[in-house]
């Protein structure tokens, strides 16, 4: 009998007229793997400033850690999750398909106008934020017969309304680290008030969470994509690493990378090698 293939994790870039509002779909898909022992059906995520809907095509997906400001651990088949401060944890009990969208969180609230600091940290039943358009899109998703349909719907979708939202603003953004930056140039180049607290407080209800965080994590993320080789084979020299990052020091850089991905460096660089639940950082390099 041949062996049951591995867990299915995707990761899909959009197109490209929508680079600058989707940072990436994701798919964690167990339904056709052998059965993952309960260790291995954790999902471990660090701090992120990106917001997520997440759909939950089949099986079930309950909170395993503090942070799911749900009253019941058990998650609904859609969920709203806003930009996250400190690394989480869920649970499958079973085998499970899910269905991710990635957004940048100043491009949902152009969208949307919802503020984005009141959902910093925050996991919401998607009709408690989104009106009737949006929600006939997720009982679409839902109901699609693969990841690629899925991929389409939410693409069809977002395409018209995202270029209304850019036209005649300073919106666009490609990687990450472009989106920070120019983050801070629309929010100190946007209206008349520009003092520091009006800035700061725009880039709050645009993406959460100050610009101060934003950079810190920006710095993470690239860092572990240039030395993701060295990272993965064990050979990387984290004192080299905490300085080509910019950091004052490896202290620095440890620490940062605990509050991140609730882990230290070296700690980190097993858990992706041996520790399925870190699927998301193997994915994601």
């Amino acid at each position: 009998m041949p062996a049951a293939p591995p867990p299915l994790t995707r990761l899909i870039a959009p197109r490209t007229a929508l680079a600058s509002c989707v940072r990436a779909f994701l798919v964690r898909d167990t339904t056709g793997c052998a059965p993952l022992p309960p260790v291995q059906r954790l999902n471990r995520f660090p701090a992120a400033p990106m917001c997520s809907i997440i759909w939950t095509v089949a099986g079930d997906v309950e909170a395993a850690a503090p942070g799911l400001s749900l009253r019941d651990v058990r998650m609904p088949t859609a969920l709203f999750g806003g930009p996250r401060s400190y690394p989480l944890v869920s649970y499958n009990p079973g085998p499970v398909h899910s269905f991710v969208v990635m957004l940048y969180p100043a491009a949902l609230h152009a969208l949307t106008r919802v503020s984005m600091d009141a959902l910093l940290d925050q996991f919401r039943p998607l009709d408690a934020l989104f009106d009737a358009d949006w929600l006939a899109l997720s009982d679409a998703v839902l109901a699609a017969p693969d990841d690629a349909v899925r991929v389409g719907l939410v693409e069809d979708f977002l395409a018209p309304r995202w270029a209304l939202a850019r036209k005649g603003s300073d919106v666009s953004a490609g990687a990450v680290q472009d989106w920070v930056r120019r983050l801070g140039v629309q929010a100190a180049s946007t209206g008349l008030a520009s003092s520091a607290r009006n800035i700061e407080r725009r880039i709050k209800a645009w993406a959460g969470q100050p610009m101060r965080t934003l950079r810190r994590m920006r710095r993470a993320e690239q860092l572990f994509l240039d030395e993701r080789g060295a990272i993965l084979q064990g050979t990387a020299s984290w004192s080299d690493v905490a300085a080509s990052g910019g950091y004052a020091d490896q202290a620095h850089f440890c620490r940062e990378t605990r509050e991140i991905t609730g882990l230290s460096p070296t700690e980190l660089a097993r858990a992706i090698r041996d520790d399925e639940s870190y699927w998301i950082y193997r994915v994601w390099s």
